[in-house]
């Protein structure tokens, strides 16, 4: 069983929870996912499955979207529903052209601080481990991007708000920063996880089906693995440059059907391919050929 499951995970089980019950149905062994859900959010988390846990790092780094409630009026510990309140309730609430101005502070590149509650290490511990302990958090702040972000509706004390954002970035801080920008606090109330990489939660597993289903069942839902990279640039071998590549060695124009050589250009990862349209392995351009990083076979 090799390639990607995407699962609409609800409310409640951890990321790793939803990979050991996939495990129990499919039978499956070999099954990471790509990026973290805390427990309280909802949505796409897809997973690797066999040989395609060796693309579970390319996946991790992807671009994602959330749609978030954002309770306006307190801070929390823990920047979520999940923490205790800090400090008086606001009754002075923005308006919603306000919060909108807001937003686009956020927008583009700049430097987020994670949440003190956040699986970040400090001296080699999770810093929600220090927190929980009553123990000094200080973390340092780190660049993130934001692509777009959006007030979708003001629903006193709720703004629901969509946001696109590269990796590492952190919605329960945005909630955190946005509530210190207007003046009033802010935690996140509510987390949905929309987009990942390629893939859209519209497509994905939603749980009451995957608790019907028997190991045929989830076969029948896996992508193939040339799914988990069909955003990235991608090239076709010849069936001698298939066997180069399952060996792990590089291939140069030669060994490309014809439109290939374009690929030797790219700075970045490349989705290698049978000409059955198979994916073989994922490689990189370096001195005019394509030197593979991880081999499916």
């Amino acid at each position: 069983m090799d390639g990607v499951l995407l699962i609409d995970k609800p409310a409640g089980p951890t990321s790793h929870d939803m990979v050991a019950w996939v495990r129990r149905v499919s039978g499956e062994r070999r099954i990471g996912h790509t990026g973290t859900l805390d427990p309280a959010a909802t949505g796409l988390l897809p997973l690797v499955l066999g040989r395609a846990t060796r693309l579970a790092a390319l996946l991790t780094g992807g671009d994602k979207t959330y749609e978030a409630a954002i309770r306006l009026g307190f801070r929390t510990t823990t920047d979520d529903a999940e923490g205790e309140a800090i400090g008086e309730t606001s009754d002075a609430l923005p308006d919603a052209a306000a919060i909108r101005a807001a937003l686009e502070a956020f927008r583009g590149v700049h430097e987020q601080v994670p949440p003190s509650h956040s699986a970040k290490k400090i001296g080699g511990t999770r810093a929600y481990e220090l927190a929980r302990r009553a123990k000094p958090v200080v973390l340092a702040p780190v660049v993130v991007t934001v692509h777009a972000i959006d007030l979708l509706a003001w629903e006193p004390p709720l703004a629901h708000v969509r946001v696109a954002s590269g990796s590492g970035f952190y919605v329960r801080a945005l909630a955190r920063d946005l509530g210190v920008r207007l003046g009033c606090g802010g935690h996140l109330a509510a987390l949905r996880r929309t987009r990942h990489g390629p893939f859209d939660v519209a497509d994905a597993l939603p749980a009451t089906e995957l608790a019907s289903l028997d190991a045929n069942g989830v076969a029948a839902r896996v992508l193939a693995p040339a799914a988990a990279v069909a955003h990235l640039p991608a090239v076709t071998l010849t069936p001698a440059g298939v066997s180069r590549v399952r060996h792990g060695n590089a291939v140069g124009p030669a060994l490309l059907e014809p439109g290939g050589a374009a690929a030797l250009a790219s700075t970045g990862p490349v989705g290698v391919r049978a000409p059955n349209g198979a994916l073989v392995a994922v490689a990189v351009a370096r001195g005019g050929a394509l030197h593979p990083v991880s081999v499916l076979g």
